[in-house]
């Protein structure tokens, strides 16, 4: 089995289209693959996806130079592309190094942006090309993603950080409920990423137990969230965390193969993990 990271970043601050890293963060500097790769190391990494952290073209440009100089350490993209030009967004999708796209719902204005009907046409390109449609949301957004989902049967949908779950104000509703509904709809999976970043130094067990028995490790895969894990304790922290909650039945799905097959990340020759 190879091991999976499905969520990491890298980035230069002087590219400048970050608006979220402000200098007040101490993760504000510059994140290279070189810097990540002794973490992946002592986790016996061998494969990952890179996800974008500016809602900007320049970002996807910029994810796959790093790809392309990775030496196959990153197997895809999750990049940002608009939607509201389905020539442009075409032109990423037959990208091969891009294996999914992610806008950054959680950050817009209206909660239910991507029930637009005008973005209907970019969802369906999504879908049609096989490629994954990455939700950075909040519990608040899951009730959307769910109609969105219904709406888009045939668009496989990753959920990031499990939605962000407030741990750490002790909020187990409504994101409980809601989460076991959208794991129903069987085009859905979730990322098992960020919990640590959320919790504000509260145990992440009771939430991490509810992700795996909504979606079944067959649809979770680990991510980092790499640099902004340093926010809470590092990655090697929380890979350690994430490991002592996964039972053996459900390491080599969570750990690299879901993420293998929901990203389609195999390398030209490789048998499907």
């Amino acid at each position: 089995m190879i091991r999976v990271d499905a969520h990491h970043h890298v980035w230069r601050i002087a590219r400048g289209d970050y608006g979220w890293l402000t200098p007040d963060l101490p993760i504000h500097r510059d994140y290279s693959l070189d810097d990540l790769r002794p973490h992946l190391a002592r986790a016996g990494i061998a494969a990952t996806v890179l996800v974008q952290a500016a809602p900007t073209e320049a970002e996807t440009d910029f994810m796959l130079e790093v790809m392309d100089a990775s030496d196959g350490l990153v197997r895809g993209v999750v990049g940002w592309a608009p939607f509201d030009d389905v020539t442009r967004l075409a032109r990423r999708l037959a990208d091969p190094r891009i294996v999914g796209i992610r806008p950054m719902l959680h950050d817009l204005a209206d909660d239910t942006w991507i029930l637009w009907p005008e973005y209907d046409a970019a969802l369906r390109a999504i879908a049609e090309s096989g490629k994954v449609f990455d939700a950075l949301i909040r519990p608040r957004h899951l009730r959307v993603i769910t109609a969105f989902a219904d709406r888009h049967p045939g668009l496989r949908i990753v959920v990031d950080h499990a939605a962000k779950p407030a741990i750490r104000d002790g909020m187990w509703e409504p994101w409980a409920t809601a989460l076991a509904d959208l794991a129903l709809r069987p085009n859905i999976a979730c990322k098992l990423s960020g919990m640590l970043t959320e919790a504000g130094g509260r145990d992440i067990a009771r939430h991490v137990r509810h992700v795996l028995a909504c979606f079944g490790p067959e649809r979770v895969m680990f991510g980092s969230d790499w640099p902004v894990i340093d926010l809470a304790g590092g990655y090697d922290a929380w890979f350690a965390r994430a490991l002592s909650l996964l039972d053996d039945a459900a390491h080599a799905a969570v750990l690299g193969g879901s993420a293998m097959r929901f990203y389609r990340l195999n390398k030209p020759g490789e048998e499907q993990q």
